[in-house]
């Protein structure tokens, strides 16, 4: 029998409206040896692509305008690098891929007056990085030198070989100066971090595996903030000690992931955010199992099901079962102040990725990035190879903005969908999956045949191998498109004025309901025929695809 009271809970502090997750794979914990890392660029009104940043060689003396990455507002400049390397979304040529995640920390350590912000810097360091080592040296150069004026930052910072995690933070208004830690993620371990601090101690022997600022501890001493032996210092207690809403809406992102690969049962009392004293995560677990593309597609997708915060447990979820909480995430009734759980997978969500990096290929072949423009749970994520020069025009669409909506582009398709599944989930988003989960595994399902076809390219000449896949990926980006299209409209037909329309008042066989969404029924033609949009397969047969009506609307 389903709860019919509110386990939305009174709380002991402010739950805020926190954004992006990441998870880290090391090559050893993966199922194929590579090294995976996912970002959800989370943020209410974003409106967000795929970037491309093409590869270039640039004279000495010229600068590099800084703009911020959220508001577009100017910052000033620094020396351009003499060389840049080519960057599609969130990875690079060489496979170095960077995500992030905001935890804040201390209000009085945020220095303005930087001219590095956060994203800013993650783009930088992909044009200007080989490995994710030199990543970190280049960040940690840049804002040492120009200041970093967005708030306490953590980053993902991965490469065919290592997976690295670094915090940093400003020092103070009119500083220029930052306070940072790099630490080498073990390759069969797993680690991720959702909005909150989560580097303590750290091993400061260990000079291949750890980094971090000379004055690390030293600045936390000049405040009196930390009075300890240095063995002792911990970064996250220190500079952005967890609050009430830091454990339970973001630390618990962090536990939901680790227990889909382990015993996270003796953690519930921290990331409940109860018991005041009550011992932390580890940084990384090392997981029971190995994980694969698909296992970090999922946990993407998670909305914390089969756990104690699991948002099927409350009446927020509504009558269609829905997953997704609106903002504000906390708010009060009757004086009294109660919060909704945030999960990994948000309406939010501008765009969400997973990265995989792979040593043993030819670096435009071995890295690529699985790409959706709105949260996991409602996109098909479509391959981008880390050499591609050319972005999908879905995910780059000429006058599409956070006020200007397109049929020819990603988020807003994938917007129109969702939001019109968000209100009847349970009921549309059978419909959804099924589309999502065909096109996910017919990606999969090809990689080996596209990457044969490609090395065999590649021994050509390099150039003909990132043609290929260029093409590839930008021709599965939107074919995807026109399946969301057709997906709109399935359920604009089949689900219009909140009834379930019938087919001549027979019953269509389930079988056939779902002929629509069949990958071989429905595909485009590889050579000849029409484009997109214009093939026959496209046309959507209502009369075969919609069945009968539910029970109770057949009894009224």
């Amino acid at each position: 029998m389903r709860k019919l009271f509110l386990s939305l809970l009174l709380c002991t502090g402010v739950i805020n409206a926190l954004a992006c997750t990441n998870f880290i794979v090391g090559k050893k914990a993966s199922a194929d040896g590579s090294v995976m890392c996912t970002y959800s660029a989370d943020d209410y009104g974003m409106f967000l692509g795929l970037c491309h940043y093409p590869a270039g060689k640039h004279a000495k003396g010229e600068m590099l305008q800084i703009y911020d990455w959220d508001t577009k507002e100017y910052h000033g400049q620094i020396p351009q690098a003499a060389e840049t390397y080519n960057v599609i979304g969130n990875i690079n040529e060489y496979q170095v891929t960077i995500g992030e995640t905001t935890f804040g920390g201390r209000e009085e350590m945020v220095d303005t007056t930087g001219i590095l912000d956060y994203g800013s810097l993650i783009y930088i360091a992909l044009q200007r990085s080989k490995t994710a080592r030199e990543a970190i040296s280049v960040m940690t150069r840049l804002v040492e030198t120009y200041g970093f004026c967005s708030e306490g930052e953590t980053f993902t910072i991965c490469d065919p070989n290592e997976a690295w995690i670094m915090e940093m933070m400003g020092k103070g208004p009119g500083s220029k100066g930052v306070v940072w830690v790099a630490v080498r993620i073990p390759d069969d371990a797993i680690c991720a971090h959702a909005n909150q601090s989560r580097i303590r101690t750290f091993d400061q022997k260990d000079k291949k595996n750890v980094m971090f600022s000379k004055d690390c501890i030293k600045f936390a001493r000049s405040k009196g903030w930390f009075t300890g032996k240095d063995k002792d210092f911990s970064f996250c207690d220190v500079y952005a000690a967890p609050t009430f809403s830091g454990r339970r809406a973001c630390e618990a992102r962090v536990w939901s992931f680790f227990n889909r690969f382990g015993d996270m049962d003796k953690y519930l009392p921290y990331v409940e955010g109860k018991v005041k004293d009550a011992e932390p995560m580890p940084l990384w677990i090392v997981p029971n199992k190995k994980v694969s593309l698909q296992d970090l597609e999922a946990s993407m997708r998670d909305h914390y099901e089969g756990t104690p915060f699991d948002l099927g447990n409350d009446l927020g979820q509504g009558v269609w079962e829905m997953p997704y909480r609106p903002t504000p995430l906390s708010f009060k009734v009757d004086g009294k102040a109660y919060f909704n759980e945030r999960p990994v997978s948000t309406q939010q969500t501008a765009f969400s990725y997973v990265s995989q990096m792979r040593s043993w290929l030819p670096r435009q072949i071995g890295g690529v990035l699985w790409f959706g423009n709105d949260d996991g749970n409602m996109v098909a994520y479509t391959p981008i190879y880390c050499g591609n020069t050319v972005q999908p025009e879905c995910y780059n669409t000429p006058g599409a903005d956070a006020v200007t909506f397109s049929d020819k582009n990603a988020f807003w398709v994938c917007n129109w969908v969702s939001n019109m599944v968000y209100p009847r989930y349970s009921q549309m988003f059978p419909s959804l999956k099924e589309v999502r989960d065909s096109l996910d595994n017919s990606y999969i399902a090809n990689q080996g045949e596209i990457e044969k076809q490609a090395l065999k390219l590649y021994g050509e000449s390099e150039q003909k191998a990132v043609d290929y896949l260029t093409d590839y990926s930008n021709t599965q980006a939107q074919q995807m498109l026109a399946r969301w299209k057709e997906l709109a409209i399935y359920l604009i037909v089949k689900y219009n004025d909140m009834a379930v329309k019938t087919y001549q008042g027979r019953q269509v066989p389930e079988d056939q309901d779902r002929q629509w969404s069949n990958r071989e029924a429905y595909r485009l033609p590889r050579e000849g025929g029409s484009r997109i949009g214009e093939a026959d397969g496209r046309q959507i047969r209502i009369a075969r695809v919609i069945h009968m009506q539910q029970n109770a609307h057949n009894k009224g």
